[in-house]
């Protein structure tokens, strides 16, 4: 490694070298992949590769490390407060729904829309998960003062990229919050979905722009616990504005905060990291359809659409075995056949590289990842239905019992992270905690409306350490397993699992509930109207229904949740079962070897 005291000289050999770079790029001669994963400059020749004033040159650092070409001081932590707050934004999105929900359903006569409310939003996240993993990759970090030329090349600026996706999510949040039916409400759902995909993946690379790798982890670490106390806090932030103003204010609280975010970063210059290699917009402008393979991303998205509309169409607007739900599920595959057999004709190139995908670490890492979401989403979605509805108690309430679920889950999580950067093994942790969660799980399924309250939170406690303990392995695995040059395209892979288990399972539970709840509503009440109590909403039925009959309904729906239950339980086998195949590893031993260009990320 070069001695971090010695300035790096520029000779006209190296400038040579940077055009030729560009050259062949433009020309096609090349693939970006190969020179974003290699040490040329493409930045033009006439670029300035001078740090702004405010960039700190010092070497007090770790060893073999400087700070050179970073930025220090209050700009410094305006970012990373800012890019913080963005992450608590989005998991505070993902949890605040969860107990007004049913308040939204009996609005909206929506109950077999619950699923749409959350998949929508992950759909449209995962269809462009890999996209926006490609965008990133290869789009420059600096976009220069708010004035300058190089202000006005978006394509090729991480920072504007991220404000972007931001005012994307910004837009479908106050979309949501004006949605005057439930159709609007999923269509803005998905929208806000669309600006989440690029939010997550854009986060980390700004830190990573600002940050040299020495303080990364506990950046990153910070980063996760500000988002989980996002995700802890939102039942009850969702239950109190539900409760005391109205649901739509869940999504009304994130535009104040989000233009403050906005402001700050949209003024501030984020300067390149060393050693960054990233074609120009002249450049990208040429090769931006092999680049980020849209070709690919116009196969993926009809196929992922058809795909969840057979999901939710069947067994509730059409019969399994209707024309619809067949056509649709016929379509998917084959346009999904058609997809791939592009994506392997692009080798490396492709939106998702099957060569990284065929690494064990990653496809296993994936589908364990794809059912532990499944896990959690369906737990956001379906406990507080079975508060408001079975036990009957308020929104605010509803998030109280939610609590413990929530709080040993992030527990665990920091735990399980702290002990696998300590002892190096996550493998004991992630099935260990898938475990717990199957049991718990399982025992959540036994609940009833007499059920007593140490049952309930103790049921709650063992699934929600469970989740904790395992959510984070896969992601630790992938950072510190896998070569650096290929960590974004695999974190892209992992995030795009994540946002399409939630989608899946959301939609499995969704149908699996409605289906149920209409045989057991007749069985349990037999002198009520199944599909008027469906209409009404997962509250609205309470005042409809005579006392006599109340209780019957009380235990149909009690019963039709046992079987979203039943699911979860099962989804944490799945997860138990591929996640053998991350291996027994010492992830103590990979950051040994890798050196600088890798950091272990405990949590």
């Amino acid at each position: 490694m070069d001695n971090p005291t010695q300035p790096e000289k520029h000779s006209e050999k190296d400038t040579a070298s940077s055009t030729d770079a560009i050259d062949r790029l433009e020309k096609g001669e090349v693939h970006p992949t190969t020179l974003a994963d290699s040490s040329l400059d493409l930045k033009p020749p006439h670029e300035s590769d001078q740090p702004p004033a405010d960039v700190v040159d010092s070497t007090a650092n770790a060893p073999g490390e400087t700070t050179e070409g970073y930025i220090t001081g209050f700009r410094l932590w305006l970012i990373l407060i800012s890019g913080t707050v963005v992450q608590f934004l989005i998991m505070l999105d993902h949890s605040v729904l969860a107990t007004a929900i049913p308040r939204i359903t009996t609005e909206f006569d929506s109950l077999l829309d619950v699923a749409w409310y959350g998949s929508a939003y992950q759909l449209a996240s995962a269809c462009l998960q890999p996209l926006t993993g490609k965008m990133y990759t290869f789009m420059r970090t600096k976009a220069g003062p708010i004035l300058s030329p190089s202000a006005i090349s978006p394509l090729t600026s991480i920072q504007w990229t991220f404000l972007s996706f931001f005012a994307i999510f910004e837009l479908g949040s106050l979309l949501c919050a004006l949605a005057s039916s439930s159709t609007m409400l999923i269509i803005a759902r998905a929208v806000a979905g669309m600006g989440s995909s690029g939010l997550m993946n854009g986060g980390l690379t700004v830190v990573s722009a600002v940050l040299p790798k020495h303080k990364r982890p506990a950046m990153l670490g910070a980063t996760v616990a500000t988002g989980q106390l996002g995700q802890a806090l939102g039942p009850l932030i969702g239950g109190a504005l539900t409760e005391r103003v109205s649901w739509r204010w869940c999504f009304y609280i994130n535009l104040p905060i989000g233009a403050l975010v906005f402001a700050f970063l949209f003024f501030i210059d984020i300067p390149d990291g060393p050693g960054i290699a990233k074609p120009s917009l002249r450049t990208l402008a040429r090769t931006i359809v092999t680049t980020l393979d849209l070709v690919g991303f116009v196969l993926f998205v009809p196929a992922a659409a058809m795909f969840f509309l057979a999901l939710q169409f069947g067994g509730n607007q059409h019969p399994w075995n209707s024309a619809t739900v067949i056509g649709l599920f016929c379509g998917a595959g084959a346009t999904l056949l058609v997809f791939f057999f592009w994506e392997r004709l692009k080798g490396d190139a492709a939106m998702i590289p099957l060569s990284i995908l065929r690494m064990r670490i990653v496809w296993s890492s994936s589908v364990a990842m794809f059912f532990i979401v499944g896990v959690l989403t369906c737990a956001v979605y379906f406990l507080p239905i079975f508060f408001q509805a079975v036990l009957v108690v308020s929104p605010i309430t509803s998030g109280v019992y939610f609590l413990p679920n929530v709080l040993f889950q992030i527990t665990f999580s920091v735990l399980a992270g702290i002990m696998v950067q300590r002892f190096g093994y996550y493998l004991p942790w992630i099935l260990s905690g898938l475990s717990l969660s199957a049991i718990g799980f399982g025992l959540l399924s036994l609940l009833t409306p007499t059920y007593s309250t140490a049952a309930r939170v103790g049921f709650q406690i063992l699934a929600g350490a469970g989740c904790g303990a395992a959510a984070t392995m896969p992601f630790i695995a992938v950072q510190n397993l896998i070569p650096h040059a290929q960590i974004s395209v695999a974190m892209a892979i992992l995030v795009f699992c994540l946002n399409f288990g939630g989608a899946t399972f959301l939609t499995l539970a969704q149908t699996d509930f409605s289906q149920s709840l209409r045989v057991n509503i007749p069985k349990y009440a037999p002198d009520v109207d199944a599909s008027a109590i469906i209409k009404l909403g997962a509250t609205g039925f309470q005042r409809a229904v005579s006392p006599a009959e109340l209780p019957g309904v009380l235990m149909a729906y009690s019963k039709s949740l046992d079987n979203v239950f039943y699911l979860v339980a099962g989804a944490s086998v799945g997860a138990f079962i591929f996640a053998w195949g991350m291996g027994w590893e010492d992830i103590r031993k990979y950051k040994t070897k890798q050196g600088d260009d890798s950091e272990m990320v405990g949590v």
